[in-house]
């Protein structure tokens, strides 16, 4: 474990714990944030840096980084040639950094993926699932909805950040959306500050377009400083044959969260259509983390021939990411006065 984070206590550890995934030991600067951990989940060994951990470290381990992005080519330099490295999303804070992250990679052969877990939800299982197997028939429509009031104040370090909502929220959206459909042909967007607020961007539109059929929209709002009674955070796809709402509980009272819920409908000819819920076991913080940990395992294993969210598919969330932004900056179509 590289970093000692408020994300490492809240998810990373809790599901490799849950999960029974043995975590050999763990590095930060702030040694005392290590330690604390360390206690709290029996972790053997706490090193003084990076090179102590790499010269004691297991053969076989898995290298979890959970640092802010711009430490992140420093740090893979120093690992062996030919590890397993899960990197904390973003990759990168802007695409020049994506890309450097990528040619390392490449040049030290690292089995390395980005940890954009949201797409191994369990919630979100269950609907590519559904999707897949062809239960709601041609999807398009997939619109992810978030309207509450986050907590900045938990992340000091993101909540500075220059490009705030997009890079460090939306981002799980946007790898969402192409988990599902691909790369889109282009990209809408436009992300804003709060007038009382001093944070870059706290809200933000993002419009995929996949052509005349698909319709794929991300709308955040983490400004409803107005109690939970309107809030909303969900995942909805529409289909030919049915469709999926899936309630992402966490982010509605940050970090406790709210219970999912998870609703379907397919279609019968001949009947109205009816809403029935599915119990789904388990939630995005922490089992999602379970999920993107045990893909690398078993990629590196030999027990998969593919790498899911590895840094040559996420190389094109960060672009899609870059687009939004620079869709944002430019502004849309200038309206023709008249007279």
């Amino acid at each position: 474990m590289i970093g000692a984070g408020g994300i490492v206590g809240d998810a990373h550890l809790p599901a490799y714990q849950k999960a029974g995934f043995d975590v050999i030991g763990i590095t930060n600067r702030t040694r005392a944030k290590a330690e604390s951990l360390a206690t709290k989940f029996n972790i053997p060994y706490v090193y003084d840096d990076i090179a102590d951990a790499v010269k004691n470290a297991p053969a076989n381990a898995v290298y979890d980084i959970t640092l802010m992005p711009e430490q992140f080519v420093s740090i893979l330099e120093q690992l062996p040639d030919e590890s397993a490295v899960l990197i904390q999303k973003p990759m990168g804070d802007y695409f020049w950094q994506s890309k450097d992250i990528l040619a390392i990679c490449r040049k030290k052969k690292l089995a390395a993926a980005i940890n954009c877990q949201l797409r191994v939800a369990p919630y979100v299982n269950a609907a590519r699932y559904l999707i897949e197997n062809g239960f709601i028939g041609e999807v398009y429509d997939m619109e992810i909805k978030v309207t509450v009031q986050t907590p900045w104040e938990l992340f000091p370090l993101v909540k500075v950040h220059p490009r705030l909502e997009i890079q460090y929220h939306s981002i799980h959206y946007i790898d969402l959306i192409r988990s599902f459909f691909g790369d889109p042909i282009s990209i809408m967007a436009k992300t804003l500050k709060h007038p009382k607020k001093e944070l870059s961007s706290s809200r933000s539109t993002i419009l995929f377009d996949y052509g005349d059929t698909l319709h794929a929209v991300i709308n955040t709002n983490h400004d409803h400083d107005f109690g939970p009674q309107h809030q909303e955070s969900y995942i909805k796809w529409e289909g030919t044959q049915g469709a999926i709402k899936a309630k992402m509980g966490l982010l509605m009272d940050y970090p406790h969260g709210v219970p999912d819920d998870f609703e379907y409908c397919l279609l019968q000819e001949g009947e109205k259509p009816q809403w029935k819920k599915l119990a789904i076991e388990g939630s995005w913080f922490p089992d999602a983390f379970i999920g993107s940990m045990s893909a690398l395992m078993r990629y590196k294993n030999g027990e998969s021939s593919q790498l899911a969210a590895s840094v040559e598919d996420v190389i094109h969330t960060m672009a899609v990411v870059e687009s939004a932004y620079s869709s944002s900056d430019k502004g849309g179509v200038i309206i023709e006065k008249t007279l």
